[in-house]
């Protein structure tokens, strides 16, 4: 028996299945980790820096390869999953660029005679847990960051994409990594939590669910382990003025749509003031309904399927549920098979579960709001703080709306703008740390200060 299966969500067939690694599998993995620990982190950085840059480029060369596997595995387009290596080769390739920056001395100013200064040191084997939703690109913004300061990876992937965590061990370890250096584990759950407890493992980085975050945050707590959560997200897209309706209207529709819908920033609420409302509620349906989910191997797809048709049947059911208790469905609403149509719900309260729920998929819900206040206060109104967008033609007030959003980042006139110089996480149940950017080096390492007489 196995839980890692390629399963085709365009078409329903199971393609592969891996077997799930025995505990003596699992511990050999932890061990090569462990060993490579010290041989790695004791390279020097321009060493260590071309074999990172080395990752990049085979990303590139097997771009095609990758994002086949990308469609095969969870359903999405295959321009999309081009552009997904793409970017995951530019962020491995932004830590070999800036390996200097993220490895060098920190002086301190001191009060008294002599110096000190922040020396960051890697503090061994760390354990990552991927999602599904990009299958290359959320390896690449923690084991990059991770490899450059030298630490070494143990990955274990979703269940449902067995084929990437292959393909993507391969290119680490044909690059030049040190046997262990990245090794991939198909390791269930309980043996996830036993390679967290371990002591040769030092740090845990986890990008999914909040059950998820929550169970391994306990484990590596019990353990006394770092732990860097990456959970879910119900990003607010705020409409307060727009020299350009059809633009901004188009912008909501590319954030919402993202990886099938299934991105963790994605736009999911569409917060319009009322002297836009109507018009941008009519444009947008019609944007949205014009979209079709077809199928993710052709290259002008935009919507395929969703990852899987558990999924497709999880999304009915909230908005089956949102709709028996008041909202209402102005397009979509419905699926064939795994294949979910854009959709739009209005009237949704605060006492619906749908308010405070994530919605994984081509679904958003739209509000109108009288002001500026109003927007701010409900889009602070979630568990989640992961992304946020803002659209309005005055400066000051895209100031203080960025200033009173509780996320982890604000992009304002502008949607698909994640970078690999640029944070990303969030706050309140989205997470507790950042990845990407120089600040995503600075998670699982030992500043250790050094002062001298």
């Amino acid at each position: 028996m196995t839980d890692y299966a390629v399963v085709n969500p365009a078409t329903g067939e199971t393609v592969a299945t891996y077997d799930t690694f025995t505990d003596a599998q699992i511990d050999d993995a932890v061990a090569r980790a462990a060993a490579a620990a010290a041989t790695w982190g004791a390279t020097a950085p321009a060493e260590r820096a071309a074999v990172i840059r080395r990752i990049a480029e085979l990303h590139r060369e097997r771009r095609e390869e990758l994002a086949a596997i990308m469609v095969r595995e969870m359903g999405k387009p295959i321009a999309a999953a081009l552009g997904e290596v793409d970017f995951a080769a530019d962020i491995v390739e932004f830590y070999a660029d800036n390996i200097d920056k993220i490895t060098g001395d920190q002086p301190l100013d001191i009060l008294g005679e002599g110096t000190a200064v922040i020396r960051r040191a890697p503090l061994g084997a760390l354990l990552g847990i991927m999602p599904w939703n990009f299958p290359a690109y959320q390896v690449a913004r923690f084991a990059a960051p991770n490899l450059a300061v030298g630490n070494t990876i143990i990955l274990k992937h979703a269940p449902q994409c067995p084929e990437s965590a292959a393909a993507l061990e391969a290119i680490y370890s044909d690059a030049g990594l040190p046997d262990g250096g990245y090794v991939n584990v198909y390791a269930t759950n309980e043996q996830a939590a036993a390679i967290i407890a371990d002591p040769r493992v030092h740090g845990v980085s986890v990008t999914g669910s909040e059950r998820a975050g929550a169970a391994v945050a306990e484990v590596a707590g019990r353990n006394l382990k770092k732990v860097a959560l990456e959970l879910g997200g119900s990003d607010p897209f705020i409409v307060l003025s727009t020299n350009d309706l059809d633009a901004t209207v188009q912008a909501a529709v590319d954030a919402r749509l993202d990886t099938n819908g299934q991105s963790c920033n994605g736009a999911k609420r569409f917060i319009v003031v009322d002297e836009l409302y109507d018009a941008f509620v009519e444009k947008f349906v019609a944007s949205l309904s014009a979209v079709k989910a077809e199928d993710p191997t052709q290259e002008d797809t935009v919507l395929g399927p969703l990852s899987s048709l558990a999924a497709a049947e999880r999304l009915q059911e909230q908005i089956d549920r949102a709709v028996a208790q008041g909202a209402t469905v102005l397009t979509g609403g419905t699926r064939d098979g795994a294949f979910f149509a854009p959709t739009v719900l209005a009237d949704v309260t605060p006492e619906m579960d749908v308010y405070r729920e994530e919605l994984f998929g081509p679904a958003g819900v739209v509000y109108r709001v009288a002001d500026e206040t109003e927007a701010v206060k409900l889009a602070n109104d979630t568990p989640f703080g992961l992304g946020s967008y803002v659209f309005t033609t005055d400066e000051e007030q895209a100031e203080r709306v960025a200033n009173s959003i509780e996320a982890g980042m604000v992009y304002v006139n502008l949607v698909l703008a994640d970078s690999p110089e640029l944070p990303f996480g969030g706050v309140k149940r989205s997470g507790t740390s950042r990845e990407l950017g120089l600040l995503a080096a600075d998670e699982f390492v030992n500043k250790k200060l050094i002062r001298k007489a």
